[in-house]
């Protein structure tokens, strides 16, 4: 399955934001980009400096490449998800970020069983969960209503899933999903809508790349 292997701390600094791909250690002072806020390279801290406003192009390229990397996704499988989303009732932006959202590996990271959405693949990857009581290996399968994600009774008792276990009370989950702690179980209430995903992603930006 391919998969960015490179330094994920440069990804925020291109980008010029924290994407948080690190899970906890973006919040402490060894974070990169606090400690290096301008673009990776030669001239990344020349580069804020030069004048001109930024394309049609770059403000659309930009924001796409910020999306991907913030649900590690390389670009083959976006261009698909933005062709599902155009095929779908309703806008294609918000379609495709409620299909992002949906995916299993962000879900899991939304619950609070992995600190980062690169985490919460991998565990997924190494058959940590089931969803609806079968074991699955696929981070990208989409969840639906109903649908019921838990840690898999034979990785209850791994000491990272007993420290999870004591702080998933002390998280805050989106309104789509419930938390059972007890069983290190989630339940899917119903879809995203897109006033409960980031505000800040311009989706206008993404679609307006994809139908140049």
């Amino acid at each position: 399955m391919a998969r960015n292997i490179g330094p994920v701390c440069k990804l925020c600094r291109r980008e010029g934001m924290k994407l948080y791909l690190k899970g906890s250690r973006c919040m402490t002072p060894k974070c990169a980009f606090e400690k290096r806020g301008y673009a990776p390279g030669q001239h990344g801290q020349t580069s804020q400096f030069r004048r001109g406003r930024a394309s049609d192009f770059a403000l659309q390229l930009r924001e796409k490449q910020k999306v991907k990397r913030i649900y590690g996704i390389l670009e083959r499988q976006f261009r698909r998800y933005f062709r599902d989303a155009l095929r779908r009732r309703g806008l294609t932006g918000a379609n495709l970020l409620i299909m992002l959202e949906s995916r299993l590996d962000n879900v899991v990271y939304r619950l609070g069983f992995a600190d980062s959405r690169a985490q919460a693949r991998q565990l997924v990857q190494h058959g940590h969960f089931t969803l609806n009581g079968r074991r699955t290996t696929i981070p990208s399968a989409l969840v639906k209503p109903g649908d019921v994600i838990a840690v898999r009774e034979g990785s209850r008792k791994r000491s990272y899933f007993k420290a999870v276990r004591e702080t998933l009370d002390e998280r805050g989950i989106p309104k789509w999903l419930s938390l059972n702690p007890d069983q290190l179980s989630g339940h899917i209430l119903s879809l995203p809508t897109r006033e409960d995903i980031d505000p800040t992603i311009r989706e206008q930006l993404i679609v307006e790349f994809y139908s140049r």
